[in-house]
């Protein structure tokens, strides 16, 4: 199966990105939700650290999303 050129390209293009941008978009997204999921592990086992921590950082990641406009109204 050939995976056409175009589907390799539409996502980019629908969020106006390089390759190069969208990968440094998409590996600190995954960098700050591993580190939320860290310390949502470190308070299920001690509750008195990180005890807002990962809602915070869940808060601070769907604002960049909304200002980026990446969501469908």
């Amino acid at each position: 199966m050939q995976v056409s050129p175009k589907l390799l390209t539409k996502h980019l293009n629908d969020v106006d990105e390089t390759y190069r941008e969208h990968f440094f978009h998409a590996a600190w997204y995954f960098v700050m939700l591993s580190t939320a999921a860290i310390c949502a592990l470190v308070h299920s086992v001690l509750p008195f650290l990180f005890e807002n921590t990962a809602s915070r950082i869940i808060y601070a990641l769907h604002a960049k999303m909304e200002a980026r406009q990446l969501f469908d109204a």
